[in-house]
C-alpha cells in the first residue's frame, strides 16, 4: 500500500472514531445521569467520560397569589443546557428534603440550570387546587427571569401527584410558548380514579395490586370533616400529620421517623371515638378499611378539573411521562390514560416509558442493562428537546 493511501486510510480511522464519538456523546451523557441519579458507582460508570459539574446554590422567594414559596436554584458552572423548574410531590421536607436536595443537584451536576419549588399544600400533605395556581404562577415567574431563563423558556419537572398537577398548569394560556418541555414522573391523569385505586387497590382493567398505605392517608386526611364529629377533626388532623411525618422520614431519618411515631401513639392514646377506631386503622397500615370509609367522597374530593390532566386544556408542549412499571401510590396505567389524551388534542410530541427501574419516585440501584439502555435513550430524548429549544 502507497504512503498516500495510508494516509487516506488512517485519516478515514480518524474521521469514523471522531463521528461515533460525536453521535454516541449525548448518549455517554445521559448515561452517567441516569447512574449519578441512581447512586450506582459500578466500573461502566468510571469509564464514562463524563464527571459531574460543580454546582453553586442559592435560595430565593418566588412570589405567588398566595405567598410566596421557598425555593432553591442549582447553577452548574458552565452554560447550561437549559433551566427545569422541579416540583416535588409530597413530602413535609421543603428545600432541604435530602431526596431532592439530590436529584437536583445531580440534574446540575448534568448540565442544567435547576430550580426547586416545594408546594406549600403538598408539603401539608394536601393535593389541592391552589398547588396547580402555584406552579403556574413559579414557572412563569422563573421563565420571566433573564438570569434564571435567558431565553424566556423553561422546562417543568413534576414529580408524584405534582406531576399531574404540573401537566394541568402546563395547559393554561399563561404557559403556552413558555415551555421548553413538560416531564411528569410518576404523574397522574386522573385524581378520582387514582384515589379510588388507593381505596380499593382495584387497577383499571379489573385487576388488583394493593397499594401503598401512605397513599391512603393521604385521601383519609382531606375527608375527615366527612368522617369523624367537628369537635374531633383538629385532634385527629394533628395525629394523621405526625403518622404521615413519620411516613416521610422512614427512608432518610430513621431515629426522627421513630420519634414521631411514638408521637403518633400517644396522641391516637387520648382520641375518643370514632376518631381512635379510624386512627388504630392508620397505625396498623389497614388501606383496605380506611379505603372503605372514605370511597365514596372520591368524586368530591378530587373531581375539580384543576386536580386531572385529562379534565383540563392539554398543553402543546413536549411531554415526557417517566413511570415505574410497579408503582403502588399512582399506577402506571395512569401514564398511558394521560398520553391518549394529550394525543388525542393535538399533542404530536407525547413520549413516555414505563420501567421496572422506578419505585414510586425513586430509581433504583439495580440496573438491568436493556432496561437501563431504554431509560437512558429516554434521557437523551429529553435533553436533546430541551438543547433544541
Amino acid at each position: 500500500m502507497s504512503a498516500r493511501r495510508i494516509v487516506w486510510a488512517l485519516a478515514a480511522v480518524v474521521v469514523a472514531i471522531a463521528l461515533a464519538t460525536y453521535a454516541l456523546a449525548p448518549y455517554a451523557r445521559s448515561a452517567a445521569l441516569v447512574a449519578d441519579l441512581a447512586g450506582v458507582d459500578a466500573w461502566w460508570r468510571q469509564v464514562l467520560p463524563v464527571r459531574p459539574r460543580p454546582v453553586a446554590t442559592r435560595d430565593l422567594l418566588i412570589p405567588t397569589r398566595h405567598g410566596p414559596i421557598s425555593s432553591r436554584v442549582y447553577e452548574p458552572d458552565a452554560a447550561p443546557l437549559g433551566s427545569l423548574v422541579v416540583y416535588p410531590g409530597i413530602h413535609a421536607g421543603g428545600v432541604d428534603e435530602p431526596r431532592l436536595v439530590s436529584f437536583a443537584r445531580r440534574l446540575a451536576g448534568g448540565g442544567v440550570r435547576v430550580v426547586t419549588v416545594p408546594l406549600p399544600d403538598l408539603r401539608v400533605y394536601r393535593i389541592t387546587t391552589d398547588s396547580t395556581d402555584a406552579i403556574e404562577e413559579t414557572a412563569l415567574w422563573v421563565a420571566n427571569d433573564p438570569q434564571l431563563a435567558p431565553g424566556g423558556l423553561v422546562g417543568l419537572v413534576g414529580v408524584s401527584f405534582a406531576g399531574g398537577l404540573t401537566l394541568v398548569a402546563a395547559g393554561r394560556p399563561a404557559l403556552q410558548n413558555r415551555l421548553s418541555l413538560v416531564i411528569s414522573l410518576g404523574g397522574h391523569a386522573d385524581l378520582p380514579r387514582v384515589m379510588t385505586y388507593l381505596c380499593t387497590g382495584r387497577l383499571p382493567d379489573d385487576t388488583t395490586r394493593p397499594p401503598h398505605d401512605y397513599g391512603v392517608v393521604v385521601v383519609l386526611l382531606a375527608s375527615l370533616t366527612r368522617l369523624v364529629p367537628a369537635d374531633q377533626v383538629a385532634p385527629l388532623e394533628r395525629a394523621i400529620l405526625t403518622f404521615l411525618d413519620a411516613s416521610s422520614y422512614a427512608g432518610v431519618d430513621p431515629a426522627r421517623s421513630a420519634q414521631l411515631l411514638a408521637d403518633t401513639r400517644r396522641q391516637h392514646d387520648a382520641l375518643p371515638e370514632p376518631s381512635h377506631t379510624l386512627m388504630t386503622q392508620v397505625l396498623a397500615r389497614d388501606a383496605r378499611a380506611v379505603g372503605q370509609r372514605i370511597l365514596p367522597f372520591v368524586e368530591d374530593l378530587g373531581g375539580a378539573p384543576a386536580l386531572s390532566p385529562i379534565r383540563s386544556a392539554a398543553t402543546t408542549a413536549p411531554v415526557f411521562l417517566l413511570h415505574g412499571r410497579d408503582d403502588n401510590v399512582i399506577p402506571s396505567t395512569e401514564t398511558p390514560f394521560v398520553a391518549a389524551y394529550l394525543q388525542a388534542r393535538g399533542n404530536t410530541r407525547v413520549h413516555w416509558l414505563l420501567t421496572p427501574l422506578i419505585s414510586h419516585a425513586d430509581l433504583s440501584r439495580e440496573l438491568k442493562l436493556s432496561d437501563a439502555w431504554q431509560l437512558v435513550r429516554f434521557w437523551t430524548d429529553i435533553t436533546e428537546t430541551l438543547e433544541r429549544r
